[in-house]
Formats: structure tokens, sequence, C-alpha cells
């Protein structure tokens, strides 16, 4: 069981952000595109936070052009470029599912201060 744990550290990143469900984040991906390399940010709401250690992923959600994106980030994954929190959100449960139902200023989070 130490191997795998021996493992798994070294491939986790060593300072990660707070974030939790509710916050508003923008996350930077490394993106390849043939022979070229881009970074690529995908701004939105923490909706989920499934998993721990080097399987953990964020679901992260945002509405473009009046139509839900989600998308799912392993957060230790190595085409992850950076995650910053850009507003923290108050709520008040672990899942944030119900966002999916609801359009306008109903799908706000309010901002914890």
């Amino acid at each position: 069981m130490d191997l795998i744990k021996t493992l798994t550290q070294q491939y986790m990143k060593p300072e990660l952000p707070a974030m939790n469900v509710g916050d508003t984040v923008r996350v930077t991906v490394r993106v390849v595109e043939g022979a070229r390399t881009r970074t690529q940010a995908f701004d939105g709401t923490i909706i989920a936070k499934k998993h721990g250690g080097i399987n953990e992923t964020i679901t992260v959600r945002r509405i473009s052009y009046n139509v839900g994106c989600e998308k799912v980030f392993p957060v230790h994954s190595p085409t992850i470029v950076s995650v910053e929190t850009l507003r923290r959100g108050k709520v008040r449960r672990a899942k944030l599912y119900y966002l999916r139902d609801r359009v306008g200023k109903k799908a706000k989070v309010k901002e914890r201060l």
C-alpha cells in the first residue's frame, strides 16, 4: 500500500489553491493542436468535487450563448496549467446539480464575504 502512495504522491501537484463547490474559477488548460501548443481558459462555477487524491476531479459549469456547458477537469492532470479562484461562493450543499435547471439570475450563487 505504501508503494502505491509513494507513486501517486510524485504525480500530485504540490500547491493547489483553495477551491470549494460554489466558487467561480478560471481553469487554464494546455491544448495541443498538431505541432502547436497553446493555453485556453475556462471560466465557470464549480458544481461538484469528486474522488480524492490523484483521482480528484472538479466539474465546472458556465453559460455561453444561452447554452450550459460543463467540463470535468482532473485536478492533478499535467494539462491543467493553473486554477485560480475569482469569486468565493456561499452554498450549503456539496453538489450544485440544481443549477442545471436554472436560467438567468436564478442560476447565480451568492458571494461569500
